[in-house]
């Protein structure tokens, strides 16, 4: 009897050390299976009772149970101890101060593209001109036979372009808009047509699958190269915010005559700016113009393109166009 006593003493003494140690509720639980579990120490000495005598039966029962209970207070206490330590951890973890001023959301900004785009708009605006759009995927007539550039022409093959299923196409300019305008629109007109593109080439620092086009074009009486060139030199001043000097080129586009390049000095250096010349005589009568005589002579104006990605890789100083669609921020949060 001396020996179960002194066991459940020790047995006591070191399950009181062990709850008062424990770090958590999850250590206490299992604390509490090693000494109050079915296989625990005191559960044996229980067990064994039925095989002691009536008088050492009471004495060592009642001693084992008041052991039993001494420890489901201990562990009561202990629990609520641990469950209240941790209840203040958490909320020092989440307390916040709410006299804190709050994080300022971080606020986009527009793409470079799209601040040359409306820079471009605002000066042809400024000049009288009005800003149009078409649609993206056009009809072949609008996009090459209307411009003068009918099925087998050598110069179809200028523009590599995407065939559709449905017998449309992805436009490749957006000079298919001037055809649009003049069917149901008289001249005088100054209009830009502003708009994405797509030609099926290879990508490098300089050319890729999907940019943007500005058309321009202006139609009325007596409209000559010489209001062309005024017309391109404000444009430059009020875009570049300096005057800028510039040259034409003979060059051959199948919807002028004549068609020339203009080219713009930057840095001393000549960059080729875009393609234009006076309106040809079919695409007048492709857009349904009505004959007007003026002196002998009928509707003339000039057209112009010109790509927004240029303008924006000369005025940002940008060395290859696909990163402007590479979608990296290092490079969008300069501008």
């Amino acid at each position: 009897m001396a020996k179960t006593k002194g066991s459940l003493n020790l047995l006591k003494n070191k399950a009181k050390k062990e709850i008062d140690s424990a770090k958590d509720l999850k250590d206490l639980d299992l604390i509490y299976k090693t000494y109050l579990g079915d296989e625990s120490e005191l559960a044996q000495i229980l067990r064994s009772l039925k095989d002691l005598s009536k008088k050492k039966k009471a004495k060592i029962g009642k001693e084992a149970n008041e052991l039993k209970n001494f420890l489901k207070i201990k562990f009561t206490e202990a629990a609520a101890a641990l469950k209240e330590k941790a209840e203040k951890e958490k909320e020092m973890k989440e307390w916040f101060d709410i006299t804190v001023p709050g994080k300022k959301a971080v606020s986009g900004h527009l793409h470079p593209i799209t601040l040359v785009r409306r820079k471009t708009e605002e000066v042809f605006q400024s000049m009288g001109f009005s800003v149009i759009e078409g649609p993206e995927m056009e009809e072949e007539w609008y996009n090459f036979d209307a411009l003068n550039i009918p099925k087998n022409h050598p110069a179809r093959d200028l523009w590599d372009t995407f065939y559709l299923k449905n017998g449309l196409l992805l436009r490749t300019h957006t000079s298919p808009v001037q055809i649009r305008y003049m069917e149901k629109n008289q001249p005088p007109l100054r209009i830009i047509v502003p708009g994405r593109c797509f030609r099926h080439e290879a990508t490098d620092f300089s050319h890729e699958i999907n940019f943007y086009h500005v058309e321009g074009l202006m139609v009325g009486e007596g409209i000559s190269v010489a209001n062309f060139k005024a017309i391109i030199e404000e444009f430059f001043r009020k875009f570049f915010g300096k005057p800028m000097e510039i040259r034409f080129r003979p060059s051959y586009f199948p919807f002028v005559e004549p068609g020339f390049e203009i080219d713009m000095k930057w840095n001393n250096e000549w960059l080729e700016m875009m393609g234009a010349g006076m309106v040809h005589p079919n695409v007048f009568k492709n857009a349904g113009l009505p004959p007007h005589q003026i002196n002998g002579g009928g509707w003339q104006g000039f057209a112009f393109g010109i790509g927004l990605e240029r303008l924006a890789m000369i005025k940002y100083k940008v060395e290859d166009i696909r990163l402007f669609y590479g979608g990296d921020l290092k490079f969008l949060n300069q501008f």
